[in-house]
């Protein structure tokens, strides 16, 4: 190919082409991060093999193989919708909860209160320091601006203020609440035993039990935060965006959850009771 043909190429581009191209493959990057390690990643690895051998046909001048595979293509995609249904809504809600879409809408997206969360920033923090020596599991999600309406309806509704003894009262073993998940939303304790949707990824370690992979689940397909106290090993976790980072000491969550929240940079430490 001379040069004069490569420039006769790419003058024939337009700038719809690459707006084009640029919004097919974030959504293909976003299906592959959000499908990453799943089952249902061989379904589109096989979506796209028969895609490829369809278009194989073509230019090889195939018409049975065409025709199959343009059929196979054409009745697939309606399977597949009707069959994943469940989780093709769940990726919308993934796409809708991307950062890129909240910094476009960023003037319309409530701002938190920097000083209202500092309080409880740190009752959560104290609670889950006590839960932690005393390796009592906990689930607590704090809610942002993705709507969690369909979450709180499987728990019970409490709509309390959040304090340290009220987190691990509902967290105590005995208690009939301690199951499932607390949601917190502007400082209120909306809901405790709440069902959260489960993370089915084929790639996080074995050691991890059902709350985490809650945590991770839910943090997958909504912008809200998850901390995690494990009770076999006390050790303390947060969630963000699908991603788990393990082993955090109270100090550390304090400093995470103030930077997640736009508080003050600076935390303090745990005091002690």
């Amino acid at each position: 190919m001379t040069l004069f043909a490569i420039l006769d190429f790419f003058k024939d581009i337009k700038l719809t082409d690459v707006i084009d191209l640029l919004l097919v493959g974030f959504l293909f990057f976003e299906l592959y991060r959000w499908l990453k390690g799943t089952a249902a990643m061989r379904v589109v690895w096989l979506v796209v093999g028969i895609f490829i051998v369809w278009k194989l046909a073509i230019l090889c001048h195939l018409p049975l193989l065409s025709a199959i595979s343009s059929k196979v293509i054409n009745i697939g995609l309606i399977a597949l919708i009707v069959i994943f249904q469940p989780e093709v809504r769940k990726f919308l809600l993934y796409i809708g909860n991307r950062r890129f879409l909240k910094i476009i809408g960023g003037k319309f997206h409530k701002r938190f209160n920097q000083k209202d969360y500092n309080e409880e920033i740190n009752s959560i923090v104290r609670a889950c320091r006590r839960m932690s020596n005393s390796k009592t599991g906990a689930l607590i999600i704090l809610a942002r601006e993705t709507p969690m309406q369909d979450v709180v309806e499987t728990g019970e509704k409490l709509d309390a203020l959040v304090s340290r003894d009220l987190l691990e009262n509902i967290f105590f073993k005995n208690s009939p609440l301690h199951d499932g998940g607390v949601i917190i939303k502007d400082n209120r304790i909306v809901a405790a035993r709440c069902i959260l949707p489960v993370s089915k990824r084929e790639d996080l370690p074995t050691d991890l039990g059902l709350r985490h992979r809650s945590a991770i689940g839910v943090t997958s397909m909504t912008d809200a935060i998850a901390i995690v106290v494990s009770e076999q090993t006390g050790q303390i976790s947060l969630c963000k965006e699908g991603n788990i980072i393990r082993d955090l000491s109270p100090l550390v969550l304090e400093q995470m959850l103030k930077e997640e929240l736009n508080a003050p940079q600076m935390a303090e430490s745990v005091k002690k009771n």
